[in-house]
This record gives structure tokens, sequence and C-alpha cells, in this order.
């Protein structure tokens, strides 16, 4: 099982975001899974999360209606993914 340092996986998480998740993983060679895990830690627990540090995240208790929302902003950005990445495919489709 590799370890990696916190740097390395914000990084990875930066990378994401402006090539994808698959290139990023590919040109890192880190698992696709793993990087998405790291991202789906990132959007659960934004800045204040200690990605990969070992550490416990640094949020208080929540509320019911925070997790609530924590998963309604999981659900959409991922609604938004598939929708780029629709857009993506409809367009090269286009361009024949």
């Amino acid at each position: 099982m590799n370890r990696y340092d916190k740097a390395f996986k914000e990084e990875a998480v930066r990378l994401s975001d402006e090539i994808g998740s698959k290139k990023a993983a590919e040109q890192l060679g880190v698992s696709y899974y793993t990087l998405q895990e790291w991202r789906k830690r990132r959007t659960l627990h934004g800045d204040g999360a200690h990605i990969g540090s070992g550490h416990a995240y640094a949020s208080a208790d929540k509320t019911a209606r925070e997790i609530e929302l924590e998963k309604e902003i999981v659900e959409l950005r991922r609604a938004n993914e598939i929708l780029k990445d629709a857009l993506g495919f409809f367009a090269k489709d286009r361009k024949r």
C-alpha cells in the first residue's frame, strides 16, 4: 500500500481539477479511485481537511442540516461532472 504525503495529495487534487481525474491519475501513477477519494474528502471537509495527514478533520460537531447540505453539495458536484463529460462527448461528435 502506497502512502502519499499531504502536499502530494493536495497537488494531485488541484491537478485533477484542471485536467480531469482520469488524466491526473495516469500522469501521477495513482489509482483513479484513490484520487476520487481524495477529491471527495476535500469536498466534504473543505480547506479544513487534512488530506493524507492522518489527523482528524478540523470540524466541530455538525448539525444534521449541515451534514445534509454537504451531502447535497457532493451530489450536485457529481451531477456537474457528469454534465461536463456529456458536453465534451457531444461537442466532439458535433465537430465531425
